[in-house]
């Protein structure tokens, strides 16, 4: 517990709160915490930012970094491509369930994942 809150101090002082009286990103925080709470060697995240506030998904995916260091390999699915960038070492668009780009996200720019994810030219 002490591990999450110190990832997520917002549910420490929220720890006696029923789950349906949390707001999304604090529920997303909780789904993230439950999982470390396994001492996983792998996190898959779905969509992180889905339907939250931009404070909101800052402050989810500051932890990442953290989480990582700690010696979890994190995989994030995301459609916010700046979002994934910040956070990865390595990008793969899917389109049609096939891999359409992959390589270094510092090699990787914008306009060339924009069309390898929606099969089309971006201007």
């Amino acid at each position: 517990m002490e591990r999450v809150f110190g990832l997520f101090p917002i549910l420490e002082e929220r720890r006696r709160s029923p789950g349906t009286a949390l707001s999304g990103g604090q529920q997303q925080m909780v789904a993230i915490g439950r999982a470390l709470m396994a001492n996983p060697e792998l996190l898959i995240c779905d969509e992180l930012s889905l339907g939250l506030a931009p404070i909101v998904i800052k402050s989810i995916y500051d932890t990442l970094p953290r989480i990582i260091a700690e010696g979890v390999t994190v995989i994030v699915v995301e459609q916010d491509v700046s979002m994934a960038k910040e956070v990865s070492d390595r990008i793969y668009c899917l389109q049609e369930g096939r891999v359409s780009l992959s390589g270094r996200s510092e090699d990787l720019a914008h306009d060339a994942i924009a069309r390898a994810y929606f099969g089309e030219a971006v201007a």
